[in-house]
């Protein structure tokens, strides 16, 4: 028949079942694995994290005037400002298992601050205390525009507008998007880097029955090493199918074989009379971080002095919240209240790897705080997340780690409480600066390897959207197919534009203005949710048919909190607090 066929036979295949919840995870948010299990999986989450918590500071605080020293205590200081709010989150925010970390959102708009032209002192120590408070400043003032707005109740609002269709570019490009940071860096020290990527995809999707069988049959080999042939026995017992033990820390094992290899090439010469710059990438003793750090050290609020404050970088700062806030939150701000955050993708991916229902608008609503009765909005969380760093002097701003919500795929341990533990070990290491320096000097090609994984993992949370959506309707496949382009065009055309002329497209003599502009459109995921969600709200919108094509009768039951009973399971709050704070 014309225009494409008929209805099904009944011996055809039917097409799978869209899932709300995502099926074959080992443990969800509320069902804890046993508590060793737990402590590891938790550090792996620690070990995961790392890699922002010490890129950005590396990158940072060289060109601030600081030295390893002043880079050892913001690695602690992001540390122990990182532990504190994934506990808050984790108990009073959405209560999902998201780790909050360092934001590379919040790179551009710090370097714009040190390249201001105000920092002519000599002393580069000096120099590096300026402009931390002067980011504190910034950061403190983001912090309380965000604050204001949540209790606006602007972003519940907005949340209720968003279809299945429309999360779909925000959320992959949430993930792909950060493509730079992948295979990029891993060439860096190939012969690093490589090695951690395979290893890692071996460990983590080979099955344990095969994993078994090769121990098995490498043991048959070598039978004449008693040594070894019994320690491959042991392994083949230990990896035995239903255990999972290889694919739940694969990051673990991984991580320990390629740095203990990269460890013997540094001793062994393999890079004396290299370039400085594949020093830096590949030895295992370049950071610089183990004897710098201080053995004890509690970081406090203003360790770096009273903060100061500038109109036009506390503006920059401001949108570079506005930009993260869509990764992590799964929010759009309205195109009136300037741009958004771009850290909703991580959020939405976690909910998805937790196995937990779509967040309500009233939970992603939901903060620290109330007011009349009425939970804070998750505006106000991050709000305080970012105060938080701006107060304890981070240097960077807060917002939900990508890379560990990639984690929770690889491991399918979606427990709340793991991600609590995690946070366990970021303020332990944090305060004990020597024992965390040695995890923080895992090369950066490792590092990255890992990045690979999970950011494609979060990317494809974001394609599993479809399922709810008619991919037959020329309707989804436009703004599907125009926003991702998109998406990744126009930040290209910005960064393209900023490497060559030192400046983005936008340069006129009002610094603030130009990373208004500029900031927000070099993020894949801002340009291509902007424009999703624009057009899946204007496009023929009230048509029945169309509201089922972009799979918004599928969240319906999702709009409350008390319309479905699992989302008192995921995301009540604890010591009975819904009682006094009801959401909506």
């Amino acid at each position: 028949m014309a225009g494409g066929g008929g209805p099904p036979k009944a011996d055809e295949p039917a097409p799978h079942p869209p899932k709300d919840q995502l099926p074959n995870v080992s443990y969800c948010i509320t069902s804890p694995p046993p508590w060793p299990e737990a402590i590891l999986l938790g550090f792996q989450h620690y070990l995961v994290m790392l890699g922002t918590a010490v890129i950005i500071p590396t990158a940072l605080v060289p060109q601030m005037g600081g030295g390893n020293e002043e880079k050892a205590k913001v690695i602690q200081t992001l540390l122990f400002v990182a532990g504190l709010n994934t506990l808050l989150q984790t108990w009073f925010g959405t209560r999902l298992p998201a780790v909050i970390g360092g934001s590379y959102t919040f790179v551009a708009p710090t370097i714009s601050i040190i390249l201001s032209g105000r920092w002519s002192d000599p002393d580069p120590i000096s120099r590096f205390k300026k402009i931390m408070r002067a980011t504190q400043g910034a950061l403190i003032v983001a912090s309380t525009i965000q604050i204001v707005l949540g209790f606006s109740g602007l972003w519940r609002n907005v949340a209720r507008f968003l279809s299945p269709l429309s999360a779909v570019p925000l959320v992959a490009l949430a993930g792909f998007g950060l493509y730079e940071f992948g295979f990029p860096g891993v060439a860096k020290c190939i012969e690093i880097g490589l090695p951690q990527l395979i290893i890692l995809v071996l460990f983590s999707q080979l099955e344990a029955s095969g994993l078994s069988l090769l121990f098995q049959r490498s043991s048959a080999m070598i039978t004449l090493m008693n040594t070894f042939s019994g320690s491959l026995q042991y392994l083949a017992h230990l990896i035995r199918p239903g255990k999972n033990i290889f694919d739940r820390f694969a990051v673990i094992f991984s991580v320990v074989i390629v740095w203990i290899y990269a460890h013997l090439l540094t001793v062994g010469g393999a890079y004396n009379g290299r370039s400085p710059k594949t020093q830096t990438s590949c030895r295992t003793d370049r950071a610089g971080l183990i004897n710098a750090a201080p053995w004890i050290r509690v970081p406090y609020p203003f360790q770096w002095g009273a903060p100061s404050f500038d109109a036009g970088e506390a503006f920059a700062m401001m949108m570079a919240a506005f930009v993260a806030l869509i990764e992590v939150y799964f929010i759009f701000m309205l195109l009136i209240i300037f741009y958004i955050r771009l850290s909703t993708g991580g959020f939405i991916a976690v909910s998805r790897y937790a196995s937990a229902t779509p967040l309500p608008p009233s939970i992603l609503s939901r903060g620290v705080g109330w007011q009349v009765n009425v939970l804070l909005p998750v505006g106000i969380y991050q709000g305080i997340a970012i105060l938080l760093s701006g107060l304890f002097g981070t240097g960077n701003g807060s917002s939900v780690s990508i890379e560990n919500a990639g984690l929770l795929a690889l491991t399918r341990v979606g427990s709340r409480r793991v991600v609590q533990i995690s946070a366990g070990f970021m303020l332990f290491f944090s305060v004990l600066g020597k024992f965390g320096a040695v995890f923080a000097s895992i090369p950066a090609p490792i590092v990255a390897a890992l990045y690979c994984l999970f950011f494609a993992y979060v990317g494809a949370a974001g394609l599993s959207f479809l399922q709810f959506c008619n991919l037959n309707s020329f309707r989804t496949k436009f703004i599907l197919g125009f926003s991702v382009f998109l998406g990744l065009s126009v930040p290209q055309y910005f960064n393209e534009y900023t490497a060559i002329q030192g400046y983005g497209p936008v340069h006129t003599s009002g610094r603030w203005f130009n990373d208004i502009i500029n900031v927000p459109f070099s993020s894949e995921a801002f340009v291509a949710g902007i424009l999703a969600y624009f057009l899946d709200n204007t496009l023929h919108k009230k048509d029945s048919q169309i509201r089922k094509d972009r799979g918004k009768h599928w969240w319906d039951k999702f709009r409350s909190f008390k319309t479905d009973t699992r989302s008192e399971e995921f995301y009540s709050l604890p010591f009975n607090l819904n009682k006094y704070f009801p959401s909506v």
